[in-house]
């Protein structure tokens, strides 16, 4: 009776430990959606929330980290669960990292008030890669909430999407600034604001990376999409 008492009592842990997770996937996601539209509509004060609102992501970080730390010591789980808890602090580790991006956006579309020429001369195409990192972000979290390998395995294959959309625009903005080269500061801005949005996929992938990991015990990082979906058909 002992022993079912604190199996019951270890799995409303890492019940918690998960809705926690996915409280900081929801901020995240707020952050990042709130910073694109402080760009895309020049909202200044918008802005200034997502860099305040940063460090609520950060306690929630530090929060989460003690949480699982304290886990493993008083629990002692065994393979499967320390797995999951080990996959788990990797993937807040992503999201505050997210966090970070998106206030790196926010930062940089305060430097972007008056500038609209710029931005909107690039306006579709920031706005698609921001549209392929939030879906990737959206799926890495449900992903992760219903430990769905399948979705996981898909939205690793759409990485690659948001690298080629990314360095289509890197090369259009130089092209830009060497045609306009009193645009150059603000199109540095730009660049850095869509080298932000290309890292949130990044992380969204990592996250993926891991929900299989806890899924399927496999460790993929650095295997190229095609390995990962042949093994997957398998």
């Amino acid at each position: 009776m002992a022993q079912e008492h604190l199996s019951r009592r270890y799995d409303q842990d890492l019940e918690g430990i998960r809705s926690r997770v996915l409280q900081m996937g929801g901020l995240v996601e707020v952050q990042f959606h709130d910073a694109m539209t402080s760009l895309h509509e020049g909202t200044l004060e918008l802005a200034e929330k997502v860099i305040q609102r940063d460090v609520e992501v950060n306690q929630l970080d530090v929060a989460l980290d003690h949480i699982c730390t304290q886990l493993i010591v008083r629990r002692q789980p065994a393979a499967n669960d320390l797995r999951t808890v080990m996959a788990t602090t990797k993937i807040v580790t992503d999201l505050e990292r997210i966090g970070d991006e998106a206030t790196k956006i926010a930062r940089s579309a305060k430097n972007l008030q008056n500038r609209n020429v710029v931005i909107m001369n690039h306006y579709q195409t920031i706005r698609s890669i921001a549209e392929t990192a939030s879906g990737m972000l959206h799926d890495a979290l449900d992903a992760f909430a219903r430990l769905d390998r399948e979705l996981a395995i898909r939205l690793i294959g759409r990485d690659v999407l948001i690298d080629r959309e990314f360095s289509a625009m890197m090369l259009n903005l130089i092209d830009y600034m060497t045609q306009e080269p009193l645009t150059i500061s603000a199109s540095l801005d730009l660049l850095w604001i869509a080298k932000s949005i290309e890292r949130i996929g990044d992380h969204a992938t990592n996250v993926a990376e891991q929900v299989i990991y806890i899924v399927e015990g496999k460790d993929i990082r650095h295997t190229d999409y095609a390995t990962v979906k042949t093994e997957s058909e398998k």
